[in-house]
């Protein structure tokens, strides 16, 4: 096995997707995030107000945004115009906000890379907006859930 991102002497490259085939592509990513008790005591109507704003929708927007500008933050990623980005969020029964990124578009290469930046920013802005009620939020996990197009599909149980 190689890393697709060296050349022939182990130098870093931009995967040359000239002759890949265009296809539907499609790749869903989660971050969670455990919210503290005195975080969560601030749950209303589905979402928390700060004095920044409404929590899950500035993170709904802030993950959108970054998963269109992957390509400006990850080094070798190509720059993609995306068919469509949507993040859902919510509440598990663990004290923990559950964030899933959708990235899709129609190209030579996949959007796995836009769909782990979509849901990494939105929990990270979770953090930023909810610090000043308590530094013990802690984002657990950013994880591929699935991706279909391309070489092969992958799905996690």
């Amino acid at each position: 096995m190689t890393f697709s991102h060296l050349d022939e002497r182990g130098q870093p490259n931009m995967v040359d997707v000239g002759e890949k085939q265009v296809s539907l592509r499609m790749a869903v990513a989660r971050s969670i995030v455990s919210l503290p008790v005195e975080v969560l005591e601030q749950l209303t109507n589905g979402d928390i107000q700060t004095k920044k704003g409404s929590v899950f929708q500035t993170a709904v927007i802030a993950g959108i945004m970054a998963a269109k500008k992957t390509g400006d933050l990850i080094p070798l990623c190509h720059p993609l115009g995306l068919d469509n980005c949507s993040i859902n969020i919510h509440l598990n029964g663990h004290h923990e906000v559950v964030i899933d990124c959708t990235a899709t578009i129609t190209a030579k290469t996949g959007v796995e890379m836009e769909a782990l930046v979509g849901a990494s920013i939105a929990a990270l802005t979770i953090y930023d907006m909810c610090k000043a009620l308590s530094h013990d939020i802690v984002i657990k996990e950013t994880k591929l859930m699935e991706k279909t197009g391309g070489k092969r599909d992958f799905k996690r149980a």
